[in-house]
């Protein structure tokens, strides 16, 4: 399991990184709008860890998925966190003012608001996908078997 969600969290991170650099590249990194692609490129990844978990599996239990979904998201989250945190504090160390400007909010509460803030939405965002995606992936009780699991 271990070497399924590491796989994915590196791949979503790398991913994130990627995009943001991209975004910086054409010059549209200052706005926080466009971060909600973020959550197409966690929900992508973290899909897809959970599939492939899921297949390699004859009894796929809930527990196991959502915690391929949770330690994907969290270790993908942690990774781009940090790369945000180096960016901010070492190679653009205008781009904290100039989002925090963009959001018309008090400088003094700085880059670590910043960071935090991508670590939580980060956060967030991997819960609900996780949420959401193993509704999909679930067996069913909808099955002859699974009727022995219901009030009659």
């Amino acid at each position: 399991m271990f070497k399924v969600y590491s796989r994915y969290a590196v791949w979503i991170a790398i991913a994130l990184i990627a995009y943001f650099l991209l975004l910086k590249l054409i010059g549209f990194h200052q706005y926080p709008e466009l971060s909600s692609v973020n959550g197409l490129i966690f929900g992508f990844g973290i899909y897809l860890a959970m599939k492939k978990y899921a297949t390699g599996k004859n009894d796929f239990k809930y527990e196991k998925g959502f915690e391929v979904g949770l330690f994907t998201g969290g270790i993908a989250s942690i990774i781009f966190t940090l790369f945000m945190a180096v960016y901010m504090y070492q190679i653009d160390t205008e781009f904290a003012a100039a989002i925090m400007e963009r959001w018309s909010l008090e400088y003094s509460l700085g880059t670590l608001m910043l960071i935090l803030s991508v670590l939580i939405m980060s956060f967030a965002t991997t819960i609900v996908l996780t949420l959401a995606f193993m509704q999909l992936l679930k067996k069913s009780w909808n099955t002859q078997d699974g009727k022995r699991h219901t009030m009659k």
